[in-house]
């Protein structure tokens, strides 16, 4: 591939040509104004055909300002392409950049992929400090339940709040972590049907005893931008607080919408109070503090969501309880699958 002309062989070329075409027009003005006398002896010979002169020089001046501007698309082109790995943080630089813009776009594909790595080692290295833990508190656990057992009721309270609290900052960092790494990924198209379909299976299983239904309409076709696993832990968080609350009916619905897929899962349960649906969307914040969880469901959805240009809604339903609308990009036909 051709190496492109510097940006400063583009400035130079441009002020040479815009300025020799700006005295050759200069002339011209000067042949025209003081009509046919003699010229200077440097013009006279060009002036015999003083329109194709003029034309010429014309050209010049068109020709340099479009020489400074090619030099100055290179610095627009690397803008856009910034600009775009706001949208998809995995992208870098690409093609070919003058002599001096080339040093800085290496520079920047460089400092990206140290972020991508550190970023994944960052993730890792949460995950295996979350799963070294699980031993140490399921041990504790067990301690605190002997201690019950054995007539220590307040040193037995004592060690569940504290677990309770461990567990806690373990799934609030494994979350943070979760999301920083979304932020990452490569985006490729998904099925929000076949998501859906796994995540049913799971929570029927879990919520058997209560028998609950689960109305599903998802447009089969329907694909999102979404890593697979992050897919399921925003249908999963959602559709299990959904599940907690419902008396008898969950539903699930997804359609393309105005360039996004939307999302709304809903439950006939007691719902949300408006003043407390920021809240609960919080970190930590949990509506309800006798339910057993550590807070973190929807705020996760949210991170998630929002990791991938997404939004989230909370409102009534018509079913009686809450309604979660998740708004995310949807995958364009011809998109490369995973």
């Amino acid at each position: 591939m051709r190496r492109p002309l510097s940006l400063r062989a583009h400035l130079v070329i441009g002020a040479t040509l815009w300025m020799v075409g700006l005295f050759g027009l200069s002339i011209v003005l000067w042949h025209i104004v003081l009509g046919r006398r003699e010229p200077p002896a440097i013009a006279f010979v060009m002036l015999r055909h003083v329109h194709v002169f003029a034309l010429v020089c014309a050209a010049c001046v068109v020709a340099g300002v479009s020489q400074v501007r090619r030099g100055w698309r290179s610095i627009d082109r690397i803008r856009g392409h910034l600009a775009a790995l706001h949208a998809s943080p995995r992208q870098r630089l690409q093609g070919a950049y003058p002599v001096e813009i080339a040093p800085l776009a290496a520079d920047l594909n460089r400092l990206l992929d140290e972020r991508d790595a550190m970023v994944a080692r960052a993730s890792a290295t949460a995950g295996d400090l979350a799963h070294g833990l699980k031993t140490p508190l399921a041990v504790l656990t067990h301690d605190a339940e002997r201690a019950e057992r054995d007539g220590h009721r307040d040193l037995a309270a004592s060690l569940v709040a504290e677990i309770e609290r461990m567990r806690r900052q373990i799934d609030r960092h494994l979350a943070r972590s979760r999301v920083d790494l979304s932020r990452h990924r490569v985006h490729t198209p998904v099925s929000i049907a076949a998501s859906a379909d796994g995540v049913v299976r799971t929570v029927r299983r879990l919520y058997a005893e209560r028998a609950l239904t689960f109305d599903v309409h998802i447009e089969p076709t329907l694909e999102v931008l979404v890593a697979r696993e992050d897919l399921d832990e925003i249908v999963g968080n959602v559709l299990d607080n959904a599940c907690k609350w419902a008396r008898a009916l969950c539903r699930l619905s997804a359609h393309a919408q105005n360039g996004h897929a939307r999302l709304v899962i809903e439950d006939d349960g007691p719902g949300i109070r408006a003043a407390m649906r920021d809240q609960v969307l919080a970190r930590g914040a949990r509506a309800d503090e006798t339910v057993a969880g550590s807070g973190l469901g929807l705020s996760i959805v949210r991170d998630l969501t929002e990791a991938y240009g997404g939004h989230v809604t909370l409102d009534d339903s018509a079913l009686g309880g809450l309604r979660v609308t998740i708004d995310l990009p949807v995958a364009a036909a011809g998109s490369p699958g995973n």
